[in-house]
């Protein structure tokens, strides 16, 4: 079964490396491949996901771990599955929503790129297998968020992109180079062993990594530039794939966590933050994709979330229930966009019903946003709060839940409403465009899943998944828990309609909020305090270290004129002092020394003499 996951990674790898070698050439028959690709991915990832296999090929052999190393265990054989699924969605969406003159080649061959690195990401066993996965992902999400370059912006978002989760990726580096150290290991199963101060590097440099590629305070910023992508990069960017592998990082290396203690309490409240800030960037938008990315780094930070309080299995079910969810909504609203002209939620009024067909699958994937009774993200949300501990992070928790049902409103409230007689375009009208089968297709199946998945608030289902992932005995959320959060859900829910149907003027107000910005978060990657950072550091190396560099040999300018002072004067002066006096005393023991004999004698009896002398004295 080692050729099945070998073949998992590599025929999608492959066949995009094929379409990007074949240029404009492969455009024809480039989406169909795609399609194919995904397909049999997805079958390649049911036949692992039930064989479990290992795979091992030769990297860094003299290191234990240093192979790359790819296996499927529980956490895995979900993951696959739903990277491939979402994969093949996403994919057929593409195939009716890209204009006909685009470079289809080019995109399906990052895209299939793409998908290849995520599934290596969440087989990967070794760290030099996770970071070649982890790099690839990253450099083909630049090229699909800029696939467009040629249009002012898009270039510089994915750039933008790129460069903040490629900042945060350095934190892998950092812990490859701690986990090395403390148990010679590269093998992430062992980087939990890991003692003392390198388990705290290791840990810290995880959670950066993790935090930065899903988009976590204070990374968050850049997923609002990853909007200028198209439509299906989108989808997929911000479902299963690359914001999600952050969360699912967390989730593997969660006893690094908990062995740390500060770095899950770290994880923990940044997850929630995250939900409840992006939760409220995401209310004041007045873009729905800008809506839809805000919502997704809010929704994954209740993964984070699960990761820090070691809710393992609430956070897997968040992962996959929120990956149908959003998949769903942005195929929807790239259906609009190529349809309307338009991603303004004041130019999408009633879309949901002039496009029935997407329109219902965006509505139910709405209400399961909100945490509405029984869709799927009531019960996963619930299943992560299960397993918080503390008053202060619980309320968090649970107002970030209730806000998700306020940003949920908003898309509802807009789609939903009776479009104008102007607005009212018939959809058999000549010149309208018609939703493709294959968009209505995908939307209605995510729309499925989205409901479906609340299946998990079940006993008899969220049983075997805590025992496929070896979470046994986590928390699980009461019948009074779950009453609570689908009632507050479903009452906010209600109130923003209401009130968005109804005061027009304040929720314009709310669009001109400092939220609307991203909560200034855009300025922390801005140049002008990149700017302003290098003046300080400029003038601290000027003023600072220079000065000190520059005293430093001032003074040891100084000694050296003080000790050669000191080596010729006194040292040199010392032995040339001693070299004279030894010299004369030579001289002086010299001049006895005639050769006549008579001399001897009288020297001798001198010498008798004085001794006889002090022998006198001696006695007396």
């Amino acid at each position: 079964m080692s050729a099945a996951l070998a073949a998992l990674v590599l025929v999608p790898a492959v066949s995009g490396v094929g379409l990007l070698l074949s240029g404009r050439r492969a455009d024809r028959v480039a989406g169909l491949l795609a399609v194919a690709v995904t397909a049999v991915a997805l079958l390649l990832a049911a036949t692992v996901a039930i064989a479990r296999p290992r795979l091992s090929l030769p990297f860094l052999g003299v290191v234990e771990g240093g192979d790359l190393r790819l296996a499927v265990d529980g956490l895995s054989a979900v993951l696959v599955l739903l990277v491939a699924g979402i994969a093949l969605l996403v994919t057929g969406f593409a195939v009716a929503d890209l204009p006909d003159d685009a470079a289809r080649g080019r995109f399906f061959g990052y895209l299939l790129l793409f998908v290849a690195a995520m599934l290596a990401t969440v087989t990967a066993a070794t760290v030099p297998a996770l970071l070649l996965a982890w790099e690839v992902m990253g450099a083909t999400s630049y090229a699909l968020i800029g696939f467009r370059w040629e249009e002012r912006g898009k270039l510089a978002a994915g750039t933008r992109a790129f460069v903040t989760t490629r900042a945060g990726d350095l934190g892998l580096y950092v812990a490859a180079g701690a986990a090395l150290a403390a148990t010679g290991s590269l093998v992430l199963a062992d980087l939990d062993t890991a003692e003392g101060g390198w388990a705290d590097l290791a840990a810290a440099g995880v959670l950066v990594a993790a935090l930065g590629k899903s988009a976590q305070l204070p990374f968050s910023a850049w997923l609002s530039a990853a909007m200028q992508g198209p439509s299906p990069v989108s989808a997929l960017l911000h479902s299963a794939t690359m914001v999600a592998a952050g969360g699912y990082l967390l989730l593997r290396v969660q006893p690094l966590l908990a062995t740390t203690g500060w770095a899950a309490t770290a994880a923990a409240w940044a997850g929630a933050l995250t939900a409840l800030v992006l939760g409220a960037v995401a209310v004041a938008q007045s873009d729905l994709k800008q809506l839809l990315a805000a919502s997704t780094a809010a929704q994954i930070g209740f993964v984070v979330l699960a990761a820090g309080v070691g809710a393992t299995a609430g956070g897997t079910a968040q992962l996959v229930a929120h990956a149908a969810v959003k998949a769903g909504l942005f195929v929807a609203a790239g259906a609009w966009l190529t349809a309307l002209g338009t991603k303004q939620l004041a130019g999408l009024r009633g879309a949901a019903r002039r496009y029935p067909g997407v329109g219902a699958a965006a509505t139910v994937a709405a209400l399961a946003l909100a945490g509405v009774p029984p869709l799927s993200l009531w019960a996963t949300k619930d299943e992560v709060l299960a397993g918080v501990q503390g008053t202060a992070l619980t309320v968090v928790g649970l107002a970030a839940a209730v806000i998700s049902a306020v940003y949920a409103g908003r898309i509802l409230a807009v789609v939903l409403a009776r479009p104008t007689e102007e607005e009212a375009l018939d959809e058999e009208e000549p010149g309208t465009r018609r939703v493709p089968v294959l968009t209505r297709t995908a939307a209605g199946v995510l729309a499925v899943f989205a409901a479906g998945l609340g299946v998990f608030a079940l006993p008899a289902v969220a049983d075997p998944l805590e025992d496929l992932l070896g979470a046994q005995g986590e928390p699980s959320p009461g019948l009074g828990d779950l009453l609570l959060s689908g009632g507050l859900a479903v009452a906010a829910l209600a109130l923003t309609v209401a009130v968005s149907r109804a005061r027009p003027a304040f929720v314009r107000a709310v669009e001109r909020s400092p939220l609307s910005s991203w909560a200034g978060l855009g300025h922390l990657l801005s140049p002008r305090p990149a700017l302003a950072v290098a003046r300080l550091l400029a003038a601290v190396d000027d003023r600072g270290i220079d000065r000190a560099v520059t005293a430093v040999a001032s003074g040891t300018r100084r000694a050296a004129a003080v000790s050669a002072r000191t080596d010729a004067g006194l040292v040199d002066g010392a032995v040339r002092g001693i070299a004279r006096a030894v010299r004369r005393a030579g001289a002086a023991a010299r001049r006895p020394q005639t050769g006549l004999l008579h001399q001897y004698y009288a020297q001798a009896a001198a010498g008798l003499g004085v001794l006889l002398v002090l022998l006198l004295v001696v006695r007396q």
